[in-house]
């Protein structure tokens, strides 16, 4: 006679047997400034994708995913720490006013120190912006076992720099600067010799190969497609890239041109690390994940426009907005074999989930007072998916703004000052976010208020006066 289990015992099961399979290698892209609409899984019509077209056929894309913030800084600190805006330590781009401002402490914990402890070799590879070398926010003090690329953000600028640093110690490059400002390595180049993410794809393959008999969380994070700014001011574009020769039968200008190709060579990288995997024999046990740190850019000079690519997709806003083009990006996980390829979710979720998904994938052991909820049950698709009441954001450039989004409906904003009044949108009949309902929902504005005065906690850096 046949016997089944019942459901709870089956998935008792399921859940010991996921405990004792191999734990997954991570590797985790993080694209820099590439919008929601950018990629032809996502809709773009204009530059080609193919590798991460593939990736998101071979696993899972998301269509409401957020980043930590709308620019750099602030949203990388999200996804370290696993907490929101209200609490993680970095909430602005401060590094030339106020570099302590723009600096993990010894007593935050990062999702690469977790992972470090749980028995994983860590590697950042590329752009970090949360602490220079030999301070308290450098990579190895917060997590990572090696690391090489850029430290400070606005150096990533330069996308064809003189020197990146490896551990401590800076590595001299045989472009040549023209620096722009004090910073060291900030300008742009008239002598352009390599391209640095061309450098972090080669570093991340290498990672790879040497610790392919170990668990590893690998953090490749790209300086493509941000603009490097100093040249765009100067130069007029500053959509850096070696050539733009896939486009050059485009009718377009050659800082669109630039900006298409700074896409598609991000792409190639992507399927060159695919690849490696692969040779190795990790491509069933690594967990890889595609994503954006915000929206869109405008930074690449007169000349180039984020709309000729409709860059936001169907969204309002880009970069530096808290509409949902500045915020909402791309995310794409694919794992073989326990990730169902060409599959698509709508679950809401946002940077600060990492720390609780990778800690669960992982058996290791989160730190507390975290804002952050696994996703393992939607990637893997086997049990009961917690979600969020809430997602909660703040900008402090041209004055304090914040944004609150209710479950996956109700995304309320208050603009450049905390005694402005709220403005509401109903994301489900108005995705572009055009028509204010606050007049109509008043008990919902009054709830988002509220979390907008709650959520955040003061800290030495980052004040707002609420009225407390």
């Amino acid at each position: 006679m046949r016997r089944f289990l019942s459901a709870p015992l089956l998935a008792l099961v399921s859940a010991v047997a996921f405990a004792q399979a191999p734990r997954p290698n991570i590797v985790f892209i993080l694209a820099d400034d590439l919008g929601y609409g950018e990629l032809g899984c996502y809709g773009e019509k204009l530059i080609t994708t193919p590798h991460l077209d593939r990736l998101a056929a071979e696993g899972m894309r998301f269509t409401q995913f957020y980043a930590g913030c709308t620019v750099c800084a602030p949203s990388r600190s999200v996804l370290m720490t696993g907490q929101h805006m209200g609490h993680t330590r970095v909430r602005g781009n401060a590094g030339r006013a106020d570099p302590a401002a723009q600096t993990l402490q010894a007593d935050d914990v990062t999702v690469a120190q977790v992972l470090r402890d749980a028995g994983y070799v860590t590697a950042l590879v590329g752009k970090w912006g949360l602490g220079l070398e030999h301070d308290s926010g450098e990579p190895r003090a917060q997590g990572f076992s090696e690391y090489f690329g850029f430290l400070n953000q606005t150096h990533a600028h330069n996308h064809f720099p003189d020197f990146l640093w490896r551990n401590g110690e800076k590595v001299l490059l045989p472009n040549v600067v023209t620096p722009v400002g004090n910073v060291p390595g900030v300008g742009y180049a008239t002598k352009r010799v390599v391209y640095a993410n061309d450098l972090f794809f080669d570093e991340a393959r290498d990672f790879m190969t040497r610790h392919r008999a170990q668990p590893f969380f690998l953090y490749l994070s790209l300086t493509t497609p941000h603009a490097n700014n100093e040249a765009a001011r100067i130069l007029g574009d500053g959509n850096e890239v070696p050539d733009h020769a896939a486009y050059d039968n485009q009718p377009w200008n050659d800082s669109q041109k630039n900006h298409a190709a700074m896409i598609s060579r991000m792409d190639a990288g992507v399927g060159a690390v695919m690849a490696r995997l692969k040779e190795l024999g990790l491509d069933d046990r690594t967990l890889v994940i595609f994503t954006s740190d915000n929206g869109p850019h405008r930074e690449g000079g007169p000349n180039y426009a984020p709309e000729f690519f409709t860059a936001s997709g169907p969204l309002r806003g880009i970069k530096r907005d808290l509409w949902d083009g500045g915020v909402r990006v791309p995310f794409i996980a694919r794992w073989t074999g326990k990730i169902k390829a060409g599959a698509q979710s709508a679950q809401v979720g946002y940077f600060g989930d990492y720390m609780a998904t990778f800690a669960e994938l992982t058996g290791a052991k989160p730190p507390a007072n975290l804002d952050s909820l696994s996703l393992v049950p939607t990637l893997l698709s086997r049990g009961p998916q917690a979600t969020h009441d809430y997602l909660y954001w703040e900008f402090y450039e041209g004055g304090t703004s914040q944004s609150v989004l209710l479950g996956d409906r109700w995304k309320g904003l208050r603009l450049k000052a905390v005694s402005a009044p709220i403005t509401l949108y109903d994301l489900v009949a108005d995705l572009g976010e055009r028509t204010d309902v606050a007049a109509q929902h008043p008990d919902v504005v009054t709830r988002i208020a509220e979390i907008m005065r709650t959520a955040h906690v003061d800290n030495d850096h980052w004040k707002i006066p609420l009225g407390r």
